[in-house]
Formats: structure tokens, C-alpha cells, sequence
């Protein structure tokens, strides 16, 4: 039969083998799998967070899948990827690609989960494990680059429920080894159950999308294992009858070629941009630019001193819900420009104790809100690899000083050195872990290709 998109990307699926990744995708994937960890085990002490755990613990009946921070908790596979998706997710600390989505959160927690699930004879390696998160990665790369629409942030859905979820049926897939009809009818359950709208952005309904993406893309992979079918040409462009096309207004989709000697993955040409605070993507652009004013102006003035702004411009991208002028919630608060410049130049950083209650409220911080204007330049576009930050404060003096930010550090462009994403890792686990157990995980991660029980994770 001729070869459909939808059937190219099943036979990638089962015929990729661990040779085919190259020791720049193993290196840039480990950090990745190492980063999410560490912000799964500070998310797992988020509000959010316990209670998806309290709802999981309803339907305990398989109990064999770990939940990151909770020592001696166990849920069935599907409710601990679910749940360890929630952590993920629950500050919005974790990874971002381009296009834009978080790709590691919808994979990571059903990997971790499906190991433990599996029988003793038949544990996946750290080979297998590593080669199956990277079909995760590289499904959702290709089914963003279908569409144009993709490349921009997101107005309808939130990406990584949709091609999130396909990105963990495929790894799941991967790991429990189905066969490659197997595989294609994984892809079309997990597009019947993809899908989240953006207006739950700034909620906690938005950590349910990571959630939902692992656990439903878990799902999909069982049941296909199981027996059942979907339609078979769910990723090609069928006119008249949407398949994964429903999600996109612009869909032109590609075969995946089988993989060769010469197979490069997306990974391969495009890194990942880690966070170094809990917060929007976006975020990271205006605080770097504001951190930078902020150092114009205390070389200014000797001392941060407010009272001589009269006014905050900000040139930002248009994106509707991350512009929010006062936010009052810890999730507004990680989804605002405003909030998140007006942070920086206050404090002089962004951390974990910025979206506390008490940070959020102050009197200090409200007058320094009271004073933003928000510009849109035509030339900064909605899109993580153009746009920019810029933050300029209006002196009573009639001075100007101005702050922009192009690349923030642990941008694609600008990754995280080794020290910096192991100190943001170190920081993060300890909040759940011991020391010896947070290095042991280090090591670990670092030496995933030679383990022999993925489990052990």
C-alpha cells in the first residue's frame, strides 16, 4: 500500500533504534529528562499539585508507579504520570521548545511510570528509555512544523496538550515496543484525546494540560496495545474530514522518513530553552531587560529608589493573556509582563518566594505597577525565536534609561551552562530530597545509556 503520512511516522516509531541518536541529542536530552525531574520534585509541593495527588488516590487499585516527592506514595501507572505531569507543570519552571510547547512534561512522567509498570523481565534500559523519550521530542517537533500557525504563541489551544500528548503516546509506544500498526493506531486514539483552550492560561486548570497530555498519551499507547484501532491517516491532510489538521488552521504535513545512518533529529538542530525562574517563557525576555535597566538606573541615581520613575514603558509582543496589569494570583502572576518587570527592578531578581501571596500584594510593588504603559512595536512579534523584551524607565527628570533583551539566558541561542542548570537542578530537588539522593540522580541521568533498569530512575 502507499506509504501515508500517518503510516511514515509508525514505521519511525518502531523502527528507530538507540544508534540513531547522535551524542549531541543524547547530551541535550539528558539535560532535559534532568531538569524536568528537578522541577517535578519542586512542583510536587505546590498547591495544585496536592490536589491532583488527593484525586488520584481515589483510584489506587494498581499501585506500582512512584509520585515525585512523596516517598512510599505509589498510584497506578497512568494516575502517577498524570500527577507527576501536574508537578511539572505546576510552577510552569519546565522546558520550552520551538515552536512553542513544553515538550519534556508530556513525556517524561509516563516513561518514568510505564518502567515501573512493566515486569521484571522485560524493564527497559537506559538506552531504550533515552531513545524512547527522544521519539517523544521528535513526534511533537514534526507535528509543529506542519503548520505555521504553530510557530507563534498560542491563541486556541495550549500546544502541549495537543502535540503532547502524541508526543507521549509515541514514546510509550516506543517502550512497550508495539508493532507499527500498533503504533498508528496509538497516534489516533491519543488525537481523540488531545486538546486544551488557552483561556485556562494563568489558572491551575493549566498544570491539568501537562497532566493530561502524559497520562492520556500513556493511555492511548495501552489500549492500542490492547487491540484497539483509530483511523489510520489521522496525521494526513484529509480534505473534508479533519484528523489531527482539527487543531492547526494551517496543516500541510510531511512523511517522516524511516530512519537511516544519516536520520538527524530535530533535537539535533534545535535546542531547548530552560527557565531559571518559575514563569512564563515570555517573562524571561522582560526581566533580563529589566534587570539591565535596573543596573543603568542604580549607576544612576547611586540606589533602586522609585519614587524617582514617573513612568514604566514596556515593548512587548501582543499576547493577550500574558498581559496582565495586576495580576492576584500566583498563576496570573507567572503570566504577566507587567508583574514579572515590576519584580525585577523591585527586588533585583525572580525566583520561587515572587509568586508567594505576600510578594504578589506589596504596597511597594503595586505603586511600581501603577506606573506601567504598554507598548506594542510592530517589529516584536508573538514568537519565542523573535521577539524581545524592552523595558524603558520615564525619569521625573525628564532622563530616560532603557533595558532590552533579544536572547535571555537559557534561550535556544543562549543555553544554560552545565553549572547553572545543575544549580537550578540541586536547588529544586531540594526541597523533597537529601542531598546524597540529589546527587545520585545527577549521576544517574549522566550515565543513562549504561543503566541497566530504566526503573532505577
Amino acid at each position: 500500500p502507499e506509504e501515508t503520512v500517518t503510516s511514515s511516522f509508525a514505521s519511525f516509531i518502531h523502527a528507530v533504534r538507540p544508534e540513531h541518536l547522535s551524542k549531541t541529542v543524547c547530551h541535550r536530552s539528558k539535560r532535559m529528562i534532568l531538569d524536568s525531574i528537578g522541577v517535578g520534585l519542586v512542583g510536587s509541593t505546590t498547591h495544585v499539585f496536592d490536589i491532583a495527588l488527593q484525586y488520584c488516590r481515589l483510584y489506587s487499585s494498581v499501585a506500582v508507579s512512584s509520585v515525585y516527592g512523596k516517598p512510599g506514595v505509589k498510584l497506578s501507572p497512568t494516575l502517577a504520570a498524570f500527577t507527576n505531569g501536574v508537578a511539572t507543570h505546576s510552577m510552569d519552571f519546565d522546558d520550552t521548545w520551538h515552536p512553542a510547547t513544553h515538550p519534556s512534561g508530556a513525556v517524561l512522567p509516563a516513561l518514568l511510570a510505564a518502567s515501573q509498570m512493566l515486569p521484571p523481565s522485560t524493564k527497559p534500559n537506559g538506552m531504550d528509555f533515552l531513545l524512547a523519550f527522544n521519539v517523544g521530542l521528535e513526534v511533537q517537533g514534526r507535528l509543529m512544523h506542519f503548520s505555521t500557525e504553530a510557530h507563534n504563541i498560542p491563541k486556541r489551544f495550549h500546544p502541549p496538550s495537543v502535540v503532547g500528548t502524541m508526543g507521549s503516546a509515541a514514546a510509550t509506544a516506543k517502550l512497550l515496543s508495539l508493532s507499527a500498526a500498533q503504533c498508528a493506531h496509538a497516534l489516533g486514539i491519543a488525537a481523540s484525546l488531545a486538546g486544551a483552550p488557552m483561556a485556562n492560561a494563568a489558572t491551575q486548570a493549566k498544570p491539568l494540560h501537562i497532566g493530561n497530555a502524559t497520562r492520556l498519551g500513556f493511555e492511548a499507547a495501552l489500549l492500542a496495545a490492547r487491540g484497539m484501532e483509530a483511523n489510520p491517516l489521522i496525521l494526513d491532510d484529509i480534505a473534508g474530514c479533519s484528523g489531527f489538521s482539527a487543531f492547526y488552521s494551517v496543516y500541510q504535513p510531511k512523511p517522516l522518513s524511516t530512519p537511516n545512518d544519516h536520520h538527524e533529529f530535530l533535537l539535533e538542530k534545535q535546542d531547548i530553552a530552560f527557565k531559571r525562574f518559575p514563569a512564563h517563557l515570555g517573562m524571561h525576555w522582560v526581566v533580563d531587560a529589566a534587570l539591565s535597566v535596573r543596573n543603568l538606573f542604580i549607576n544612576y541615581a547611586g540606589s533602586f529608589s522609585p519614587s524617582l520613575i514617573r513612568t514604566i514603558v514596556l515593548k512587548i509582543p501582543v499576547s493577550k493573556y500574558i498581559n496582565r496589569p495586576f495580576p492576584s494570583s500566583e498563576h496570573q502572576a507567572r503570566h504577566s509582563f507587567q508583574f514579572n518587570a515590576c519584580t525585577a527592578l523591585l527586588d533585583g531578581e525572580v525566583g520561587l518566594s515572587s509568586f508567594t501571596e505576600s510578594s504578589i500584594h506589596r504596597q511597594e510593588l503595586r505603586e511600581l505597577l501603577d506606573k506601567v504603559v504598554v507598548e506594542h512595536p510592530e517589529d516584536n512579534v508573538a514568537n519565542f525565536d523573535k521577539m524581545y523584551g524592552e523595558v524603558a524607565l520615564l525619569l521625573h527628570s525628564g532622563d530616560v534609561l532603557t533595558g532590552k533583551c533579544d536572547t535571555f539566558y537559557g534561550h535556544w541561542r543562549k543555553p544554560l551552562s552545565k553549572e547553572s542548570l545543575l544549580k537550578k537542578f540541586r536547588s529544586n530537588a531540594s526541597h523533597v530530597l537529601p542531598e546524597e539522593k540529589i546527587e545520585t540522580i545527577i549521576t544517574m541521568v549522566d550515565n543513562l545509556e549504561s543503566l541497566s533498569d530504566s526503573s532505577q530512575l
